[in-house]
C-alpha cells in the first residue's frame, strides 16, 4: 500500500487549495468541505502511522462526512478500518473507493491488495493485471509483483513466478521481484536457486533483513553452516531490531 504516496497527494491538494485562497485575497474564508476533508485525511494517516487508531478513526470519519464522494477519502477509510479490524466497514470503504476511483490505477491497485488479503484472490489478481496494463500507471512492474504475491498466497507458485519474471523483464534487478522469486525457490526446497536470487539482489540493491534472512535459510538448506552464520551475523548487526533478528534470537530458522 502506498500510504506515503497518498499523504503526498493530500499535501499537494491542500497546498493548492490554500494557495488559491491566497491568490484571491480570501485567506479569511472558511475552508470548503473538500479542503477540510483533505486535512482530516492527512491527520488520519499521520495518527495511523503512530498507531493511534482511535484518533485516526475520529479524523477519517470527519472526512467521510465532509467529502464522502472522494475516492481518496474512502480509500483512507478502508485503510483505517482494516487496521481496526472492522472488516465490514473496511470492505464497504474500499469498494466505494474502487467505484469512485475506477479510472485511477493507484486506487485500483490498493483495492486489489485488499481483495487479495481478504480471500478474493481471483478478483484481486485480475484487477492487478488490469492496473499493469493501464497506460496511466507508471510502474506496471509493481502491479505485476502484487499479482504474483496474490496468487502465491493461494499456493499457485507457477503463476507467481510468471508474474515476478514479467516484472523483472520490465525492471531488471527489481528488489521485490528478486526477493519473491527467492522465497518461492526456498519454499520449493531449492536452496541453490534461492541463494542465486539473494546474490543477484545484493549485487545491485542495499541489504534488507528480509533478503539476509533468505540468504541464511538458503545456506542452511545447502548445509553450509559457516556461510549461514555470516548472514545471521549481518542480520543481527545491521538490523538488530528487525523481526528476522528476533526470530534468530528465538531459535526460529524457517
Amino acid at each position: 500500500m502506498k500510504i506515503n504516496g497518498l499523504i503526498a497527494v493530500m499535501v499537494v491538494i491542500l497546498g493548492s487549495s490554500l494557495g488559491a485562497c491566497s491568490n484571491n485575497g480570501q485567506l479569511g474564508r472558511k475552508a470548503t468541505p473538500a479542503q477540510q476533508a483533505a486535512t482530516n485525511v492527512q491527520l488520519a494517516i499521520e495518527y495511523m502511522k503512530l498507531n493511534k487508531l482511535a484518533d485516526s478513526q475520529e479524523f477519517i470519519e470527519r472526512a467521510l462526512k465532509e467529502d464522502p464522494g472522494n475516492a481518496n477519502v474512502q480509500l483512507t477509510a478502508g485503510l483505517v478500518y482494516e487496521r481496526l479490524n472492522d472488516m465490514p466497514k473496511a470492505e464497504k470503504a474500499y469498494a466505494t473507493a474502487g467505484r469512485l476511483g475506477k479510472n485511477d490505477p493507484n486506487i485500483q491497485n490498493d483495492y486489489a491488495g485488499f481483495l487479495c488479503r481478504t480471500g478474493k484472490s481471483a478478483a484481486g489478481e485480475k484487477l492487478f493485471v488490469d492496473v499493469a496494463r493501464n497506460p496511466l500507471y507508471q510502474t506496471p512492474e509493481v502491479a505485476l509483483v502484487n499479482a504474483g504475491v496474490c496468487v502465491r498466497s493461494t499456493g499457485d507458485m507457477l503463476d507467481a513466478q510468471r508474474y515476478f519474471n514479467r516484472a523483472l523483464a520490465i525492471r531488471p534487478n527489481m528488489p521485490e521481484a528478486l526477493l519473491q522469486l527467492g522465497n518461492v525457490a526456498i519454499d520449493q526446497g531449492d536452496g541453490a536457486g534461492a541463494l542465486d536470487y539473494v546474490q543477484r539482489y545484493l549485487a545491485v540493491n542495499p541489504a534488507t533483513p528480509e533478503v539476509l534472512w533468505l540468504g541464511f535459510r538458503a545456506q542452511r538448506k545447502l548445509g553450509d553452516a559457516t556461510a549461514a552464520a555470516v548472514f545471521a551475523r549481518r542480520v543481527q548487526s545491521e538490523f538488530p531490531n528487525s523481526e528476522q533478528a528476533q526470530m534468530m534470537r528465538s531459535g526460529v530458522d524457517r
